[in-house]
């Protein structure tokens, strides 16, 4: 338990009408209490608001506020809580803080309230991080990530399975208290099959975190093609603004460019990419090379062809070389407005057989909604079979896959009868890595710092 008591600004710093002032600590009623001179501060019901005015020491008035109370432990942090709501002058913030610290307390560092809810037992490791999720959400899908994990759902699931290997481990520790006798506690066809179980949650676990990485960084969307197939043109249509260089002279986009568009709140990062051709010179051939690892690293590519002037073979020619097994392939038919209808049905039937085709027009922006839809679509499709739950910490996947490696090497150990306290300690492994996740049996300072030093300095 924190015996001191911390202070902070919580709203963003700026001139606005309100601001809020927090303080958590042993002795924060008290310090607020007598620099607003009213002792019955310490008496008020919690989430009881007080009208009240702060005074400095020479007895001059530093602002009209009002006062919401928190006793502890029911609050935020488990403390004593005072959130003060003055006026947002820079100045007034300035000197109420600074007042408050000379009275006793100390600035806040970075994300201390929320370490200490976790601390004082308010929030488990998982939910505290979903809070600095919450407050850098930007759409729709990222800010449901984050409140499905700090209302516990995650957390639950991970504490039962945990709470499932505890069981078995402890029946194992029993049947070494009494391996004189012979006596066996744990059914081991029994615990295999949970070992399985849990092994498989968590491997759907793992597969979703492409998708919740996807959702928190934006789906990561290559447009690709040979020179002058209209990718810049495209890209700029889905932007709606001109973000690339549009040109008739092959080798112009030399670099990949990188923007984010939302459908329907989830964000797609589209790279825009150098032709893929036979290079030209030295800066074209690192631009390709570029495009290749990008294409390589991508979920989906949209793969933008010249509908009159490349023949089908060519397309899937090219869509086979440069795709991996696992990428998402749109087959983008532009420059629909030079070519007939006989040409894009012949190109849609051959096409279309291993990728999507869609046919449109860059230029004239014909189609782009049909785009946007089988992107939409992708998407989807990536999150179908996978768990409730979608992952997405880097944090709780590495957790994740080192519990996976330990509850393979239980299976290992059972397969192969292995001696009763090399499975015990395999399977404490497997607990040891779940409870990490949960922030049970971190003690380690700097993995800590470094998980609140992501935080502003009133959270």
């Amino acid at each position: 338990m924190n015996k001191d008591t911390i202070v902070a600004r919580s709203t963003p710093p700026g001139k606005s009408a309100i601001a809020v002032i927090r303080i958590s600590g042993p002795d924060a009623l008290d310090i607020v209490a007598k620099r607003c001179n009213k002792p019955q501060l310490t008496e008020l019901k919690s989430r009881e608001l007080l009208f009240a005015r702060l005074w400095d020491d020479a007895n001059e008035l530093l602002d009209e506020v009002v006062l919401a109370c928190f006793p502890g432990p029911a609050s935020y942090t488990g403390e004593n809580v005072v959130e003060i709501s003055c006026h947002g002058s820079e100045f007034i913030v300035q000197q109420i803080t600074e007042q408050l610290v000379r009275d006793g307390a100390r600035p806040a560092g970075p994300g201390e309230f929320t370490l200490r809810a976790f601390l004082n037992g308010k929030l488990d490791l998982a939910q505290a991080e979903a809070v600095i999720d919450l407050i850098d959400s930007e759409t729709k899908s990222q800010h449901q990530l984050a409140v499905d994990q700090m209302r516990g759902g995650f957390s639950k699931k991970i504490e039962s399975l945990r709470e499932k290997l505890i069981h078995f481990a402890s029946m194992i520790e029993l049947e070494l208290d009494f391996g004189e006798e012979d006596v066996e506690f744990a059914d081991r066809k029994e615990l295999g099959s949970l070992v399985e179980e849990i092994n498989a949650y968590i491997g759907r676990l793992l597969d979703s975190f492409s998708m919740g990485n996807a959702i928190k960084k934006g789906v990561s969307t290559v447009i690709a093609g040979r020179p002058n197939a209209g990718k810049s043109t495209l890209l700029n249509a889905l932007l709606e603004e001109d973000r690339a260089i549009v040109s008739d002279i092959e080798g112009t986009t030399r670099d990949t460019i990188e923007e984010i568009i939302y459908l329907e709140g989830v964000p797609f990062r589209l790279i825009d990419t150098a032709g893929i051709r036979e290079a030209g010179d030295t800066i074209e051939e690192i631009g390709i090379e570029k495009t290749m690892a990008k294409i390589a690293g991508s979920a989906i590519l949209i793969y933008v062809f010249d509908v009159k002037n490349t023949v089908p073979e060519e397309v899937l020619s090219d869509i086979d070389k440069v795709s991996g097994p696992d990428t998402q392939v749109i087959a983008v038919a532009n420059k629909m407005d030079l070519a007939g209808e006989q040409l894009i049905r012949a190109s849609n039937r051959k096409i279309s057989q291993k990728s999507i085709f869609v046919p449109l027009s860059a230029i004239d922006q014909t189609g782009l909604d049909v785009l946007k839809d089988e992107l939409l679509g992708q998407f989807k499709k990536m999150n179908k079979g996978l768990t409730d739950t979608v992952l997405h910490n880097t944090r709780h996947y590495r957790s994740l896959l080192k519990t996976q490696e330990a509850l393979e090497a239980v299976l290992e150990g059972l397969k192969n009868n292995m001696p009763a306290d090399l499975i015990a300690m395999d399977i404490r492994h497997a607990m040891n890595y779940l409870g990490e996740i949960l922030g049970k049996g971190i003690t380690s300072e700097d993995l800590l710092g470094n998980i609140f030093s992501r935080f502003c300095i009133g959270k």
